[in-house]
């Protein structure tokens, strides 16, 4: 087979296999979508009553002075008007309706998609990519059924209706309406494909576009700061530059499309006229028949002339679903096969011979091993990129392990249930996360189970109610986006509630490297001390007195474990802990 031909045939069955895809979200609508394709029929079927009233109205009433006979036609008329408007008007809203209900269904199912892929996804691809995808092409999607497939075969049904009653009205002037109607498919054929290429240039530009934006926004702080504005503008000039070459392009093709096929409709008038003119003058057909044929040569080009855009429409909704599923069918998620669900965590951790990376042939944990008994504090100790966060990604699974044996109570991780597993691991990060809106919503997000004592109860045994009571409105407080209106010190308050409220057996804490004032620091330091007690604790320290007070320290380096063991073991061996806690009280 021909690599052309080849290429053709394996598009064709992407096409028909994004059609069955399409099919499955609005199976669970059948029922409406025959009812907007039995809409479609009805519709096709009043439409051209309109002619064949005029066409009667001309012939029997008007040229013979019968006005009683005129008026009464004239009401049919009205009637079939308002029968048309009520019908089209039907068909509109149910399509509108079906759209926007599918399309609600497929972005539900992209978030909750999203919700379930592992953290390593989120790290390769940009955030602008994924908002495309879950926003404008979601949206895209809508135009597929409400003016794309529905509206198709309204005109598909419209058009057999019409050529139907001008073939049995007169088969000859038929021929002559319709000589044009090739050269006119034929340029809406040609129309349809180079729009199918433009369509899908201006979908990765919009994502690149989109991606480019959301990512310099997120960054502002380090484009001001470093005065990087007038670089960052020549790239955005690019970028720019380009979505408008792209998106003429399309607007090109259109305004090239449209006026041919005008026309072409005008063409088809005049010969018309000019064929059925001569044939009235020769009493051949009647002067109604070829005023109702001006009409139905207007009707029949209408929906031909309108097919390009409809299949544009549809072109524009296979791309954007052809990207939604590539998206839904990523298979990143973490294998969540486990179903042990113990009554009771003790937080007894082992690591034996652990080896992690987040990218193949990289490691950044090389054959760790080390042991935490439940109620016992581990110090994590190592310069930027010892692989300290690394160990708490292996430990919660929000990345996976490549080899080695990680167990909590000498069970497997992997046998628990990954939201059990999780639901045992409160973590409180330097960098703390706030959804834009209020304490409350960022303490609780979102669990029901959680009653208003019991979060009081966690306020008060971090000593944080004070601290609340100093926002307007308490814990209806709304934040900025990423908390932006607090303090280092304030979110990692939030931090320690969160994880307080969610009462967790093992506590995973990354001490905050930023200077707070004295009072949010005792705050800390006494949350700290509550969080910790009678619980599993693996802390990412820096505090000296932190370290200090660990049951174990373990020292990494480029991923290894240097040494491990208590303060004073560390010390007397005089080896990286000591130098690492000798420059520590060199800065203090």
């Amino acid at each position: 087979m021909p690599v052309k031909e080849k290429a053709t045939s394996q598009r064709k069955k992407l096409h028909w296999k994004i059609y069955h895809r399409l099919v499955e979200f609005v199976a669970p609508y059948r029922a409406y979508f025959y009812l907007l394709l039995f809409l479609a029929i009805i519709t096709a079927v009043f439409r051209p009553s309109q002619a064949i009233l005029v066409q009667l109205a001309v012939d029997n009433y008007i040229l013979k002075n019968n006005y009683a006979g005129l008026v009464t036609i004239s009401w049919w008329m009205v009637a079939v008007v308002l029968g048309q408007v009520l019908l089209t008007y039907a068909h509109t809203y149910l399509a509108a309706w079906l759209g926007q209900t599918v399309v609600r269904d497929i972005r539900m199912h992209v978030y909750r998609h999203l919700l379930s892929l592992r953290l390593r996804y989120y790290d390769q691809t940009p955030i602008g990519e994924l908002m495309t995808r879950n926003i404008t092409d979601v949206q895209t999607l809508s135009g597929i059924l409400s003016a794309g497939i529905a509206a198709l075969i309204a005109d598909i049904f419209f058009t057999i209706t019409i050529f139907t009653i001008m073939l049995y009205t007169h088969w000859q002037l038929t021929m002559v309406s319709i000589s044009l109607l090739p050269l006119f498919m034929w340029s809406s054929f040609v129309f349809k494909e180079k729009m199918k290429v433009v369509v899908t240039e201006v979908r990765d530009i919009v994502a690149e576009l989109n991606a480019f934006v959301q990512e310099r926004i997120s960054g502002m702080r380090i484009i001001q700061l470093f005065g990087a504005q007038q670089n960052e503008q020549a790239k955005f000039r690019e970028v720019s530059h380009r979505f408008k070459k792209i998106y003429l392009k399309s607007v090109w093709y259109e305004s090239v499309y449209l006026p041919v096929t005008e026309a072409l409709t005008a063409g088809g008038t005049g010969l018309l006229v000019w064929y059925g003119a001569r044939s009235v003058l020769k009493n051949e057909i009647s002067l109604g028949v070829l005023i109702a044929f001006i009409m139905y040569i207007r009707m029949v080009f209408s929906p031909v002339r309108n097919l390009a855009q409809r299949l544009n429409v549809l072109q524009a909704g296979l791309v954007s679903l052809h990207h939604i599923l590539g998206m839904i069918d990523v298979q990143e998620q973490i294998p969540d096969r486990g179903t042990y669900t113990p009554p009771q965590v003790q937080g007894h951790i082992r690591f034996d011979k652990v080896w992690f990376a987040y990218h193949q042939g990289e490691p950044v944990l090389k054959d760790i091993s080390f042991e935490v008994k439940a109620g016992e504090t581990l110090a994590l100790v190592g310069v930027t990129g010892a692989g300290k966060s690394s160990v708490i990604n292996a430990l919660g699974r929000f990345y996976e392990k490549n080899r080695g044996t990680i167990t909590l109570d000498n069970t497997p991780i992997e046998a628990y249930s990954l939201g059990f597993l999780r639901s045992q691991i409160g973590i409180v990060l330097q960098d703390v996360f706030l959804f834009a809106q209020s304490l409350r919503d960022n303490i609780l997000l979102g669990a029901t189970h959680i009653s208003e004592q019991k979060l009081w109860e966690a306020i008060e045994m971090v000593g944080a109610q004070t601290f609340i009571s100093r926002f307007p409105g308490g814990l209806n407080y709304n934040v900025m986006e990423r908390g932006a209106t607090l303090s280092v010190g304030q979110r990692q308050m939030i931090a320690f509630i969160r994880a307080m409220v969610y009462d967790p057996q093992i506590i995973v804490l990354d001490e905050a490297t930023s200077s707070v004032d004295s009072e949010t620091e005792r705050l800390i330091q006494n949350a700290t001390k509550k969080l910790m007690k009678g619980r599993t604790a693996i802390i990412i320290a820096h505090r000296l007195s932190t370290i200090q007070k660990a049951d174990k320290i373990i020292v990494l380096d480029k991923g290894s474990i240097q040494e491990q063991g208590t303060h004073a073991e560390l010390l007397a061996l005089q080896g990286h802990y000591a130098q690492l806690h000798k420059m520590r009280l060199q800065r203090r």
